[in-house]
């Protein structure tokens, strides 16, 4: 499992990006995860699944409401990972009203979940293999703050308790 002091592993995420602009088409784009944190330093949180319920009534909203405040203390980007594909990420990201403050990218095949020690099997409830709830802060690639949740919890991966270890 990852921890404090480890490089964030490789992979890639996807994105959805609704708008085109110079170099990026409309549709699902690759991130590259070691070469987007490169000389960055980002919060990011993982979570079970979009549209799920504490997901969307706390988890992201928490981090819509505290982007500023954590870019102002030096956070460049906020990522929200999900095990789920880049268009349900990219619809998600609408309705929670995301745009320009969190990223939602998607690992739609788990492969970052479990790189990260963080998968979860919920395949007796119907939902597969997901992603645990978790923040992060990793600068330059490196985790430098790190809160794992309880099974069922939302107490210690929230944007108040990151923006407070910032």
């Amino acid at each position: 499992m990852i921890k404090i002091g480890d490089e964030l592993p490789a992979g890639t995420l996807y994105e959805f990006n609704e708008i085109e602009s110079e170099g990026c088409a409309i549709g699902p784009q690759a991130v590259d995860i070691k070469a987007a944190a490169a000389g960055r330093t980002i919060a990011i949180f993982g979570l079970p699944g979009a549209f799920t319920p504490t997901c969307s009534a706390r988890h992201v909203p928490g981090y819509v409401a505290q982007a500023a405040a954590l870019k102002a203390k030096g956070v460049d980007e906020i990522w929200c990972l999900s095990v789920n594909d880049a268009f349900v990420m990219g619809a998600w990201g609408r309705e929670q009203q995301t745009a320009g403050k969190v990223r939602m990218l998607g690992d739609g095949s788990g492969l970052f979940a479990k790189a990260l020690g963080l998968e979860m099997d919920l395949i007796a409830r119907g939902m597969g293999v997901r992603m645990q709830r978790f923040s992060l802060l990793a600068k330059d690639g490196k985790v430098i703050q790190f809160n794992l949740e309880g099974p069922g919890k939302f107490e210690v991966s929230d944007a108040e308790t990151l923006l407070k270890q910032v």
